[in-house]
């Protein structure tokens, strides 16, 4: 059956509570009232560890039901979408086993650990594709209005050509060397520390804003606090506290990166100066509806709050800003417009394992001593076998009673 304005409806498990969790949660819960020609999103169920946990999670959230056991969703004939919001170490394995159960993924940044986990979860979502199933990275602020806005202004080629870009990722929650262990600082769960929590976000703007690819890299990591207080005393932090770079675009564009979770008086501040031939765009997350925009004449703030801004049709009257959280509800919006339509959605697992491997050379550059080295080329495209009788098949929005 459909709902009530004949949408189509998608059964959606979020697998993960805390956190990024929490910030799904409210997308899923909220996407239908803001974007109702999308298919409607149907909270199925909010899956973790902890059974009392993840209940009153999903209580609070809004979710039909909890589970503990991720495999057993899969089974489930009412979810047809799993929203992936787990340590990264559990990325491939969750992401790769939904894929071949025949749902639509959505997994959080960044898309693996690894760039070997990286290129296995692009042969799964090629394959899966193959036979109408989506899958796509959680990158929430190509999302932010101010960031789709900009990327259409270099397109246009309003700033020129573009030259230089100044790009900066910070926050202070690790600046008490007393901070308790977390997960986000063993590598075997995280992989990297700054540099994969935040440095994907800025390695995937650059390439989403400058639509170019990044070539080269040198980079420097440093791990300032090396213990910390964990559950049976000091343990030792395997990642790094602090990233910076400079990268290289094929087309010649140079980049500096810089991240931290250790600047002091930063809460979650993404800067991004890109400078061109014939002008300039600057923005800051913590003023997510602003965009200064500089052809020549002096810096014109832009607040990106028009109906005719990229997004904000869905939303408020111009000059109601939008927030943080706005960015999770447009993605999923995203998502679900292409599961209604069949189509690619963006950022792919590919786009994902291409910030990978930008990290990886950051990495191997900074085990180097910062000497530049070239971002490895994405392996070669795995063709599924279709057999030659038979087309693939088209996406089937499965319709599930409310």
């Amino acid at each position: 059956m459909t709902d009530p304005q004949n949408r189509p409806t998608v059964g959606v498990a979020v697998v993960g509570y805390s956190f990024m969790g929490k910030a799904h949660s409210n997308a899923w819960r909220n996407v239908g009232a803001f974007y109702p020609d999308v298919p409607r999103a149907e909270q199925r169920v909010l899956v973790g560890r902890d059974p009392q946990r993840v209940r009153e999670a999903a209580d609070r959230y809004g979710w039909q039901d909890a589970a503990t056991d991720w495999r057993a969703v899969l089974e489930r004939d009412d979810v047809q979408l799993v929203d992936i919001c787990t340590p990264g170490h559990l990325h491939a394995e969750i992401a790769e086993a939904a894929l071949a159960a025949g749902k639509h993924v959505l997994l959080e940044k960044p898309l693996a650990n690894t760039v070997a986990e990286a290129e296995s979860l692009v042969v799964a979502a090629e394959a899966a594709s193959a036979r109408g199933v989506l899958s796509m990275v959680g990158f929430n602020y190509r999302r932010v209005p101010a960031l789709a806005l900009a990327r259409e202004i270099i397109a246009a080629g309003r700033i020129g050509e573009v030259r230089e870009v100044r790009t900066a990722y910070l926050q202070d929650w690790l600046v008490d060397a007393e901070a308790p262990m977390a997960w986000r600082l063993r590598k075997e769960e995280a992989g990297s520390g700054a540099l994969g929590d935040l440095g994907s976000h800025v390695v995937d703007q650059l390439q989403f804003l400058l639509d170019d690819r990044i070539a080269w890299a040198g980079g420097h990591l440093r791990t300032f606090v090396t213990s910390r207080p964990g559950e049976s005393g000091p343990e030792q932090v395997t990642v790094d506290d602090a990233a910076w770079a400079t990268l290289g675009t094929e087309r010649g564009a140079v980049a500096s990166l810089e991240v931290s979770r250790m600047a002091h008086g930063r809460k979650n501040w993404l800067s991004l100066e890109v400078y061109g031939s014939g002008g300039s765009l600057r923005f800051e997350l913590e003023s997510l509806n602003e965009l200064v925009v500089d052809t020549g004449a002096g810096g014109t703030r832009v607040l990106v709050t028009e109906t005719d801004h990229p997004y904000l049709s869905a939303w408020w009257p111009p000059g109601h800003v939008l927030g943080w959280d706005h960015t999770f509800v447009n993605q999923a919006a995203d998502l679900l417009a292409c599961i209604g339509e069949s189509r690619a959605p963006s950022p792919s697992f590919a786009e994902g394992a291409s910030v990978q491997r930008v990290l990886a050379a950051i990495e191997e550059s900074a085990a180097q001593s910062g000497t530049c080295v070239d971002v490895a080329p994405a392996a070669p495209p795995v063709v599924p076998h279709v057999p030659a009788s038979t087309a693939p098949p088209a996406v089937t929005v499965l319709e599930q009673p409310r």
